[in-house]
């Protein structure tokens, strides 16, 4: 069974571009995704932080150099829990 998430949005251009969730992360009370494009590989990826907007759900994509690293950070911690 394949249980992945796919997420499709609209780009620049208003093409449909499909990804999949790769891991979603909470840094105290703030979530993110970590997506990957289907036409690509993981090292693709972009995080996301996801927004409650007046009781929407927005996905931001996240272009701050430090909250990008301690998304990453959190993203490696939980890879290395796992392996052991």
């Amino acid at each position: 069974m394949d249980d992945r998430e796919i997420m499709k949005f609209k780009d620049e251009e208003g093409n449909t571009v499909e990804f999949e969730a790769v891991a979603r992360i909470y840094l105290g009370e703030i979530e993110y995704l970590i997506l990957a494009p289907l036409e690509g590989s993981e090292e693709d990826a972009f995080v996301f932080r996801v927004d409650n907007v007046e009781g929407n759900t927005e996905y931001n994509l996240v272009e701050d150099d430090e909250e990008f690293i301690l998304v990453k950070k959190e993203y490696k911690d939980l890879l290395y829990k796992k392996d052991k």
